[in-house]
């Protein structure tokens, strides 16, 4: 997939933009809150039909404006050509389209256009409560399986209807309640199955991707734990409903579980440096790139580099550098404020390039 052409009107920072990109490496040169960051988020915003950096879609909107919008034109590895806008006003529910028509759902868009984003947030996911690193398989498989996310979907509904139930004074219907687990363990079974399988596919591509970066300095490990593991999943569930009633909440199912990253057999969240936590993130997204270029939707996805180079030693600087300037990934989109690594990636890229100046959220070639 290329994006051969952004324009961007009211986001965050950017009020204004028409730019055409390279087919193979973007890079885009600024100061430290500038817009650059702004610019990739557009682009995922595009992907995702959400900000990589908020939840809260109208804090998208240029400050003093009442709307904001983005258009995409896209063209396809078969040559066909995709055409995706997105317009927001605040107040109202944001619109996608695909070229003449509107999407009545908006996870009927993901997967179209792969995409796979690094960027400093990504600490979180080794600091961060597990609801992170959940969204992290959620993401990868959605963009592979639609099955995947209408199933997730459904899933989040009945864990809150079932939370809905057990918050209540009264003593909740027992039959509702249960029709709602029923829905929870049949959906929740499934997300398991896709996770697993998913992490089994995943951790080999991971760690050579680790390995190569780090040369091969230290192990990594990746292992997902669930509540399924535990035996039938609507028996895990129903087991503790009166300590489920107690709290409020439910306790049990797959939306506690857990993707345990480890270093040299440690949790690298206690034993990591910087260095080497920097390492691993690169290394999981890189391997979601690859998971979804090979395993998903045989599609090159989009890739976004934001602020990479940071807290990394020379040689695994020179690793990376290597890698996206290789053969191995389609089109890529990368910021820094240092111009030394962007000449470093570019003399390493065997095609064609574009540089970008950001200052103020205006970009010019």
């Amino acid at each position: 997939m290329i994006l051969n052409h952004l324009s961007v009107v009211n986001y965050k920072n950017i009020a204004q933009a028409e730019l055409d990109f390279s087919d193979k490496v973007n890079c885009f040169i600024g100061r430290n809150g500038q817009g650059k960051t702004n610019l990739l988020d557009a682009i995922y915003f595009l992907s995702l039909c959400k900000s990589a950096t908020t939840s809260q879609d109208a804090l998208n909107i240029l400050h003093g404006q009442d709307m904001m919008a983005l258009q995409g034109r896209y063209t396809c590895e078969d040559g066909t050509l995709e055409d995706i806008h997105c317009g927001l006003k605040r107040g109202q529910k944001k619109i996608l389209r695909r070229g003449q028509k509107n999407y009545k759902r908006l996870a009927e868009h993901i997967g179209l256009i792969p995409l796979v984003m690094v960027s400093p947030s990504d600490q979180m996911l080794i600091t961060g409560g597990s609801e992170l690193r959940r969204k992290f398989l959620d993401m990868v498989i959605s963009q592979c399986e639609p099955a995947y996310l209408e199933s997730l979907i459904r899933y989040n509904k009945a864990v809150l209807q079932r939370n809905a139930m057990l918050k209540m004074e009264q003593e909740p219907d027992l039959e509702v309640m249960a029709l709602w687990e029923e829905e929870m363990a049949r959906e929740g079974e499934f997300i398991f199955s896709r996770r697993r399988a998913h992490v089994e596919q995943f951790v080999p591509i991971f760690q050579h991707y680790y390995n190569q970066i780090s040369l091969q300095r230290e192990q990594v490990e990746l292992q997902y734990v669930s509540h399924c593991q535990r035996g039938p999943l609507l028996e895990v569930i129903q087991r503790d409903r009166f300590k489920d009633r107690a709290v409020g909440y439910s306790l049990h199912g797959v939306h506690k579980d857990e993707l345990e990253m480890s270093l040299s057999g440690y949790p690298i969240r206690r034993e990591g440096s910087q260095g080497q936590n920097k390492t691993f993130l690169i290394a999981l997204k890189l391997a979601q790139f690859d998971f979804l270029h090979r395993i998903g939707s045989k599609t090159a996805p989009l890739l976004l580099l934001d602020d990479i180079f940071d807290k990394l030693d020379a040689d695994r600087v020179e690793q990376i550098v290597h890698l996206v300037g290789g053969d191995n990934f389609g089109q890529i989109f990368i910021t820094d404020t240092n111009r030394d690594h962007l000449d470093s990636i570019l003399s390493h890229s065997q095609g064609d390039y574009r540089l970008f100046h950001v200052e103020e959220g205006v970009i010019r070639p």
